[in-house]
């Protein structure tokens, strides 16, 4: 009977380790009637290998198998940055003490003894499942919060630090000439639109991620939006002296929400002029995607991004921050943003980048529906 908690949600992948088939097929008959997505295996060597390829949320590990027994499978496991956070639970023959404390000592979470129950072995796994989950979400929640004190002591704080500073100065008008004061009242202005910027997507972010933001979603026209989005930037592009192509292939349809779609665009375009130098070009474009869907791309010129950057792009608990061509702040929350609300609209978000001679600058593209129902 198929587990109903994974109705329409995400289904976990479970690797199975035994070097005996039979083993293998009656395991993954039991957890295949539950529902799970199941990976058998018949030796250490190859479970590694297939666990570096897609992580499993779960890992079954018989002790005693030839070349490489289940000790060392695990003890390989934990050693791997990428990998040790998986649960392991020993299934084995093996009933000593000796053997059971080992398989704790090595990290695994349980130890489930042969023969066994398949009522047993379903609990467990659900059991474990549940609290790798919770354990995630409550990484996740504390990352967010982490994030977002981070932001208000910093990247708010320095913004209207400077503004009352300039406020000040410009309260003193009679020992400044005229340019300097004009001067300043620009200053003042710039640092307040993106002081509002940063402001708005802090609460849309807080609201996203307590799901308390609301999703409507209807027919669109891509181009105006994109149009309006620019228009909306105008003055940060004149005063890098950027240029902007664009070139819209397909027909001009998405089915998202208005305004976090408007978000979306305005926080890729806001972060292409950070990163592109003066004098330089963006160029934003629409192309057809899989399963009726639409792929709108932002591509500058500009500095590049590593690799490793991009790897940590849309991660909460990893800080990429670093500042623009000009010396703009940058704290990473506008991709965070856009990465919840492309989600939201069921989409994908992804960036590619190179770092060589003559800065070929990254590439942002997302992805939107063409077809739904509107709510």
């Amino acid at each position: 009977m198929q587990n109903e908690n994974f109705s329409g949600q995400y289904i976990p992948n479970i690797l199975i380790v035994d070097d005996i088939p039979a083993n293998l097929k009656v395991l993954g008959g039991i957890l295949k009637e539950e529902g799970y997505k199941i990976r058998p295996v018949l030796n250490g060597k190859l479970a590694l290998q297939v666990a570096e390829k897609e992580k499993p949320d779960l890992i079954l590990l018989d002790i005693m198998m030839p070349d490489m027994d289940g000790y060392e499978v695990c003890r390989q496991l934990k050693i791997n940055p990428e990998l040790k956070d998986i649960p392991v639970i020993f299934i084995s023959a093996l009933n000593d003490t000796k053997d059971i404390v080992n398989a704790f000592a090595l990290g695994g979470v349980d130890y489930i003894s042969k023969p066994f129950q398949a009522e047993e072995v379903s609990a467990r796994i659900a059991t474990h499942l549940k609290i790798c989950r919770q354990s995630q979400e409550l990484k996740e929640l504390n990352a967010t919060k982490d994030k977002f004190f981070s932001i208000i002591a910093h990247d708010l704080r320095n913004p209207i630090g400077n503004m009352l500073m300039i406020s000040e100065m410009i309260s003193e008008k009679g020992k400044l000439d005229d340019d300097t004061f004009f001067s300043l009242i620009e200053m003042q202005k710039e640092l307040s639109k993106d002081t509002f910027q940063l402001l708005e997507n802090l609460l849309n972010w807080a609201r996203a991620n307590t799901n308390k933001i609301e999703y409507n979603p209807d027919f669109l026209s891509v181009s105006r939006i994109i149009n309006e989005c620019i228009e909306s930037l105008k003055i940060q592009l004149i005063n890098k002296n950027i240029s902007t192509i664009v070139d819209y292939t397909i027909k001009d349809k998405a089915f998202a929400d208005d305004n976090m779609f408007r978000v979306i665009v305005r926080n890729l375009l806001s972060n292409a002029i950070k990163f592109t130098p003066s004098g330089g070009t963006i160029n934003i474009s629409t192309n057809p995607g899989q399963n009726n869907s639409v792929i709108i791309a932002v591509k500058d010129n500009g500095i590049g991004m590593t690799k490793e950057i991009i790897a940590n792009l849309f991660r909460i608990d990893v800080n990429v921050s670093r500042p623009g061509t000009d010396g703009e702040a940058s704290n990473g929350l506008g991709l965070l943003l856009c990465y919840e609300f492309v989600k939201k609209n069921g989409g994908k978000i992804w960036a590619e980048s190179e770092v060589v001679s003559g800065e070929k600058g990254s590439t942002f593209r997302f992805t939107v529906p063409t077809e739904g129902n509107p709510r």
